[in-house]
C-alpha cells in the first residue's frame, strides 16, 4: 500500500522491511524474552530447573530494537521516497547461540526440554537481512552487540522478577 500511496497520490513514503527485533521489555511470547523469563524463574526457585525449547536450530537476524529505532528515525530523516529499505544486523544467528548467551550470565542449573507446542508448523530455518543499501543511504549500523543485548534482556527479567 505504501508503494502505491507512493505512485498515485505522490506521497513521500519510505517503505522498510525490519527484521527481527529484541531487547529489553519485550513481550514473553518471543522466543529471548521467554528464555529469560524462564531462566529468572529458576534463579529465583519459582520454576523446576528445566527450560522448555522450541526449535533450536532455527536462525534469524537479530537487532536490538534500539539499534532499530535509530534505524527508522534515519529512514524518516535520510531515505528516498517511493524506495523500500532492508533493516537488520545482517548476520543470522541460532536460537541456540542466543540460549547459550543467556545461560552463560546464569549460575543456575538447567535442564532443557524440547516442548513440540513450542514449534510453529511452518518455519523458515534461516532468515537475514541485506541491509547494505540502508546503510549505503543512511549510514546506519547496529550498534548494541547480540551479546549485550542478550544480557540486557537477561537482566531486564532480573529487575522484574523479584
Amino acid at each position: 500500500m505504501g508503494l502505491q500511496y507512493f505512485l498515485d497520490r505522490k506521497l513521500p513514503i519510505i517503505r522498510v522491511r525490519p527484521f527481527n527485533h529484541i531487547g529489553p521489555r519485550q513481550n514473553e511470547r518471543f522466543v529471548a524474552p521467554s528464555f529469560a523469563k524462564q531462566i529468572v524463574e529458576i534463579e529465583r526457585g519459582r520454576r523446576e530447573p528445566v527450560l522448555r525449547l522450541g526449535n533450536m536450530a532455527a536462525q534469524r537476524d537479530f537487532t536490538d530494537v534500539r539499534d532499530m529505532v535509530r534505524a527508522y528515525i534515519l529512514a524518516i530523516q535520510k531515505g528516498a521516497p517511493g524506495e523500500v529499505y532492508n533493516i537488520g544486523s545482517g548476520r543470522a544467528r541460532s536460537v541456540r547461540e542466543m540460549l547459550n548467551i543467556m545461560l552463560a550470565h546464569s549460575s543456575a542449573k538447567i535442564a532443557e526440554e524440547i516442548d513440540p507446542a513450542k514449534f510453529r508448523p511452518s518455519d523458515t530455518p534461516i532468515t537475514y537481512a541485506d541491509p547494505s543499501k540502508f546503510k549505503r543511504q543512511t549510514g546506519w549500523e547496529p550498534q548494541i552487540s547480540f551479546e549485550q543485548t542478550c544480557a540486557d534482556i537477561l537482566n531486564d527479567w532480573r529487575a522484574r522478577i523479584q
